[in-house]
């Protein structure tokens, strides 16, 4: 309850200095980005509260008891935190959901996600594009446990179909991927899903909810690495997955409270900065994007470019559909070579040769960043893994910043035309 809920109408100095409490029904997401929060301390604050703290003060032993007993309210920052609070309603709303749970880092959150649904015995489908470490998790970490993983087709859905097993209880697709960016028809997996009761979870990390709502298309859970777009700006880690208020308190919050994948309240305030720009950010870096990747597909060193928004990407139409017209800010391309040890001197020659990209393994910043999947984020993976999942020694992936995009094909020039081919 707020203190808006709560004016007697004698115009309090108190009842006026909190202003901001419930928002009004119909509000677009570049609002709810900026103004989804907790309401407002005593104080008033404009700009959503840090609360660092590790514990709260209860006001006597009965309602401490009531409140540990129930997760009511706050009580200790391993199960809640108002600051966390205020970024798990943002990103609900932003998403179309009916709660969200943060978490630590967008791993822990498909952590949490298997832990909360699964068992010994039960079987997930999950597309074999899906970035490496996800993979490894499925497969390697849930499998110690008796969870089976069948890998598929992002895009072929008679192999998603074909997959389906009584014990069928999780399906997971990322969407687009990292880094081929193939796109999923979300629909109807989720209704591959539904037919066989079982839920479908999107990680919707490289589009976020500026671009796509994976809930509007069908999907139970949408899940984030926070670390990329949401943040922004290459600050902190975080996670969260989203959906209705009774897997998140019910299913999922039993877990959190007692492993502990909790999320920094500074990580979470960072966030809740970066969520207001979102909307601004993910189309200019969009359109950046597109301009790069349109520049790509003219050089004669370049034998394949990856990216949603081109008329020459397998799901452009449905990328579009989806993704609100855009293409995101994640392209990949692959260089040609005679064989993978040239295709891999020419990437690396290519990725050494750049003076302005930064030479690292995230994406989602503001700084344009240049990588080597298959030696990076898909590097724990086996050769046969990354065959299945198409990533070559060739392959170079480029997440789009708010550099000038001429700047960036500038540097990328640099490599690329001083290739050996």
């Amino acid at each position: 309850m707020t203190a808006r809920d709560t004016d007697n109408g004698n115009g309090s100095d108190e009842s006026r200095r909190i202003a901001r409490a419930v928002l009004p029904e119909g509000l677009r997401r570049e609002t709810l980005a900026v103004r989804t929060a907790l309401a407002p301390s005593q104080h008033g604050e404009n700009s959503e509260a840090l609360f660092l703290s590790s514990g709260f003060v209860q006001p006597d032993s009965a309602t401490m008891a009531r409140r540990f007993a129930n997760s009511e309210d706050f009580t200790y920052g391993r199960t809640s935190n108002p600051t966390v609070r205020s970024l798990e309603a943002r990103i609900a709303a932003l998403e179309g959901m009916e709660a969200a749970i943060a978490t630590g880092t967008g791993m822990s959150a498909i952590l949490l996600l298997g832990m909360g649904l699964l068992k010994a015995g039960d079987h997930v489908i999950c597309s074999r594009s899906v970035f490496g470490s996800t993979i490894n998790l499925f497969a390697k970490e849930f499998g110690k446990f008796g969870v089976r993983t069948s890998f598929v087709s992002q895009t072929d859905l008679a192999e998603w179909r074909a997959a389906l097993e009584p014990a069928t209880k999780l399906l997971f697709a990322e969407t687009p991927t990292n880094p081929l960016t193939d796109v999923c028809d979300i629909r109807a997996l989720a209704d591959i899903a539904h037919d066989a009761g079982a839920l479908l979870a999107v990680d919707n990390s490289f589009c976020s909810p500026a671009l796509q709502r994976p809930a509007e298309h069908g999907a139970d859970i949408v899940m984030h690495s926070g670390t990329k777009y949401l943040d922004g700006q290459g600050r902190v880690m975080a996670g969260s997955l989203a959906g209705t208020e009774k897997l998140m308190k019910d299913v999922f919050g039993p877990v959190m409270r007692t492993a502990g994948m909790t999320l920094a309240p500074f990580n979470a305030w960072v966030i809740l900065k970066g969520m207001e720009t979102l909307d601004i950010r993910m189309r200019a870096q969009s359109a950046n994007a597109l301009q790069v990747a349109q520049w790509l597909e003219q050089q004669a060193a370049v034998a394949r470019v990856h990216y949603p928004g081109l008329a020459s990407h397998p799901q452009h139409a449905l990328a579009m559909r989806q993704q609100s017209g855009l293409g995101g800010a994640l392209v990949s391309f692959d260089l040609r070579g005679t064989s993978s040890e040239v295709a891999r001197a020419n990437a690396f020659h290519v990725i050494d040769s750049t003076r302005v990209l930064s030479i690292a393994t995230n994406l989602g910043d503001t700084k344009s960043i240049i990588t080597h999947p298959a030696t990076t984020s898909h590097g724990r993976l086996t050769e046969d893994q990354r065959r299945a999942a198409g990533i070559g020694q060739g392959l170079v992936r480029l997440a789009v910043g708010l550099e000038h995009p001429l700047d960036v094909v500038d540097d990328l020039q640099r490599g690329l035309s001083t290739l050996n081919t």
